[in-house]
């Protein structure tokens, strides 16, 4: 027995992958070798590969000749099983002690920036459509990150210990921070890697087991994720990786009387769904499930006429269009003043002259392709609204193709109507609506910001005025729960800015925090008395 402290974490480096640097020639390497391979990815059980007869391929989605290989799809029988794997592996696993549980996250965390930090980065690249700082920055650095601040930040609840008797002494309080009692729902999305391996792994860390329904757009990415905790040491079923339909989920997972949590991030709809399944099954659970989601946002520039002119159209241009705008943080609307919207303008028509948009095999591609055909078409049909529109004009991009993969290119929509749909509406794509207003008219545009999206995830004000920031800030306190000044409101990075939002945004518990991981235990106060009364009088009675 010992109190062992984990190591205190630092931020995983970026890696620049500048031509001739040696981390470049082992990516291409790793290209290379994946690109001349294709896998069967099991769903994962029990700690076992379980295989069906409906086989779903799986393209890059810049190439849909590329096909990656194939995923098993699942039914009612798997769901059911996962379940019951997830159950049997609890005793064991919500016993074993908290340092052994954080030795597996640490070697995992170095097992992906070490000998995986290639193959990973080419998967993401071929799976997801990520060039390669998109892929850096997300399926190695943040998810490292996450491993290992999420083990620094559970050992910061452990210590979370109440008072005891200064003196008199006798009394010996403390609090246990038990896992939750059942199982946990852990649903991840297509656009980021790091949120498919922290979803499911932040509960499994303080001692729950989890049921995984990845997106099947990028089961390609989840299989590498599976490998990589069994040979850091994650036992049998405490994680169980099902690529199951929807409604034998909803069904069977969603109503199960063990569902002690949802760790969620997705489309706002589908969380509706899932809450509202909830609530209608409350008297049904054993305990009442915790319920952890981010669900999207429609987030802003806000351009304060003080603010510089190239730091915000980069601030912009980035902000948008990086991994194609699929970022929940990505810039979808921005607010300018008249007197220096046409400065960013024009150099946002520079930057989109300069990018190249490919294969992001080749890295002098900044923008790749939209990660499958029903994102494509929902993105295409609000680039057609705003060709037809009288309010809006489309100032560059505008064109998309989707013969060789799912190409989009960045458009820039300018608007006159500060209610217009595009304004208004998430697209989760490489579009950005600006609306222009009159200097004088600053404050009445704030209010105006803050009230047209019912989401709130992030947000940036761009000014040199500091008067212009506080009052920004002020007005826009509900607005966003991330909130940039001067900065693009992308790119969070763990124990920086711990990522959530509110609104329609999602439940705020910031992924990256002592905050979200704390959601996933539930305390049990303990209070031991050394010398109990042997009397029931109290001294009042005389």
């Amino acid at each position: 027995m010992g109190n062992f402290r984990v190591p205190v974490p630092e931020n995983e480096p970026v890696l620049n992958y500048a031509p001739g640097s040696a981390e470049r020639a082992h990516l291409e390497q790793a290209l290379s070798m994946l690109k001349k391979s294709q896998i069967e990815v099991p769903m994962v059980i029990g700690g076992k590969e379980v295989t069906t007869s409906e086989k779903v391929k799986m393209t890059a989605p810049h190439d849909h000749n590329h096909v990656l290989g194939h995923y098993n799809k699942g039914g009612k029988s798997e769901v059911e099983a996962a379940i019951k794997a997830a159950l049997d592996a609890k005793p064991a696993w919500e016993n074993m002690p908290a340092e052994e549980r954080a030795a597996i996250f640490l070697k995992a965390a170095d097992l992906i920036a070490g000998p995986y930090r290639y193959e990973f980065n080419a998967a993401s690249m071929l799976g997801h459509s990520k060039n390669i700082f998109q892929a850096e920055i997300d399926a190695v650095c943040e998810l490292v990150d996450f491993f290992r601040f999420n083990v620094y930040y559970a050992e910061e609840i452990y210590d979370m210990q109440p008072e005891n008797p200064a003196s008199g002494g006798a009394i010996w309080n403390r609090i246990e921070y038990r896992p939750l009692e059942g199982f946990v729902f852990a649903v991840t999305p297509f656009n980021f890697v790091s949120i498919a391996g922290n979803l499911p792994t932040a509960p499994a860390l303080m001692g729950n087991t989890v049921v995984w329904k990845p997106a099947s757009s990028v089961v390609y990415t989840a299989h590498f994720i599976m490998q990589i905790l069994k040979e850091a040491g994650l036992p049998d079923g405490v994680i169980n990786m099902i690529t199951a339909r929807g409604s034998d989920v909803g069904e069977l997972i969603l109503k199960n009387e063990n569902l002690a949590g949802i760790h969620f991030t997705g489309s706002t709809d589908t969380f509706h769904t899932m809450w509202r399944t909830v609530g209608e099954n409350i008297k049904n659970y054993k305990s009442y499930p915790r319920i952890v989601g981010e669900t999207g946002g429609k987030d802003f520039v806000f351009v304060h006429n003080s603010a510089s002119v190239k730091q915000t159209a980069t601030a912009i241009t980035r902000g948008s269009f990086e991994y194609q705008g699929q970022k929940c943080s990505a810039v979808s609307r921005v607010y300018a003043p008249r007197s220096i919207w046409n400065e960013i303008k024009k150099l946002m028509i520079e930057h989109a002259k300069d990018m190249k948009m490919g294969d992001p095999s080749d890295l002098s591609n900044f923008i790749n392709a939209i990660i499958d055909k029903p994102a494509f078409e929902s993105i295409i049909e609000y680039i057609e609204y705003a060709k037809k529109s009288k309010d809006a004009e489309i100032i560059f991009g505008g064109g998309y193709d989707d013969s060789k993969g799912f190409f989009i290119e960045p458009t820039l929509v300018v608007t006159t109507d500060p209610h217009y749909k595009l304004i208004e509406e998430e697209i989760f794509g490489p579009v950005v609506t600006v609306y222009v207003y009159d200097d004088s008219d600053y404050e009445k545009t704030l209010e105006l910001c803050n009230t047209t999206s019912p989401y709130a995830l992030t947000g940036a004000i761009f000014a040199v005025d500091r008067d212009a920031v506080v009052e920004a800030t002020r007005v826009l306190r509900h607005a966003a729960g991330n909130f940039y000044i001067n900065d693009k409101p992308t790119g969070a990075v763990v124990g920086q800015q711990p990522f959530g939002g509110g609104r329609a945004s999602g439940t705020n518990d910031k992924a990256g925090s002592l905050l979200n991981l704390i959601r996933w235990t539930s305390p049990r106060t303990i209070k031991e008395n050394f010398l109990p009364p042997e009397d029931y009088k109290y001294p009042f009675l005389g």
